[in-house]
């Protein structure tokens, strides 16, 4: 019987005796084969973690209509007098006209930076810089996949491509995108405790790294289904809640009131609007922590 091992960057060594015989030689073609196989095969992702398999239509609320009603969308609610207009991307947005959002009055954006921890967002830059170019007030926020690893390494790898913080005046902290799995399971196949424990583990992760309590972007049936309504995070992250109609409407337990609210999807020129709760002031500090 021939034992055959993969072992990266190495061929079998014949040698000349090993070809005397027929049995041998076959035995060394069938291990010269094996290494070509081993070679042609696509490395594991590293430590376990399933890479995302459509990340470029994953997006800030992008599972929302096919599991909950969160309204039309259109006509956007009147803009109250103490609010904030702004938008949210990724990279289904492509290169975003961002002096077009700012002319209609936009003036904070958020941007997709990663998903789980092996995708960024390619256009990024274009987005994250543009909108920065423009005069907005911007930040970055990352796609939770709590089934592809655990909540710290997802925090570690958001904060060190993209979701960074700088006290500049003119970054917010970053946004955990915590909402119904893409992938499979609504609830990732996990149990309320252990997802609360995720979340706790990224947020305690992102703070270590940035010196900033983490913004989170969840709907209330989904938190409600799949943490059992845990109100424990209210007090130190800022909800942002979305809900397409002419209010925020009901709130995760804990929080007493919305930072942000998504109040469409089908918005001009990118889809996604949104509005600060608050005058732009306010904004500017939550921006300077």
């Amino acid at each position: 019987m021939v034992t055959f091992r993969c072992r990266s960057g190495r061929t079998g060594r014949r040698s000349p005796t090993a070809l005397r015989t027929p049995s041998l030689l076959l035995a060394s073609l069938l291990a010269s084969l094996l290494t070509t196989l081993c070679l042609l095969a696509p490395p594991a992702a590293a430590h376990g973690a399933k890479p995302p398999s459509h990340p470029e239509r994953d997006w800030l609320g992008s599972t929302l209509r096919t599991h909950e009603d969160p309204g039309p969308g259109t006509p956007p609610p009147p803009r109250a007098a103490a609010s904030v207009e702004g938008a949210d991307v990724s990279s289904h947005n492509g290169n975003v006209p961002w002096s077009t959002l700012w002319n209609a009055g936009n003036r904070f954006a958020y941007v997709k930076a990663t998903e789980g921890t092996s995708y960024t967002n390619p256009y990024f830059a274009q987005q994250y810089n543009g909108s920065y170019a423009a005069g907005m007030i911007r930040g970055a926020y990352h796609f939770a996949l709590p089934d592809n690893s655990g909540g710290a390494a997802q925090a570690v790898y958001f904060a060190t491509h993209g979701g960074g913080w700088s006290k500049d005046g003119r970054t917010l902290p970053g946004v955990l995108d915590i909402e119904y799995n893409p992938y499979g399971a609504t609830c990732y196949g996990m149990s309320a405790s252990a997802l609360v424990g995720w979340v706790r583990d990224f947020f305690s992760a992102y703070k270590a790294r940035t010196g900033r309590d983490a913004v989170v972007y969840t709907s209330t049936g989904w938190w409600k289904q799949c943490t059992g309504n845990y109100g424990g995070f209210a007090s130190a992250h800022p909800l942002w809640v979305p809900r397409y109609g002419s209010s925020a409407g009901e709130l995760p337990s804990g929080w007493e009131y919305h930072t942000f609210w998504q109040y469409t999807d089908t918005g001009p020129t990118v889809g996604d609007h949104n509005r600060f709760n608050g005058t732009y002031s306010r904004l500017q500090a939550l921006a300077l922590g």
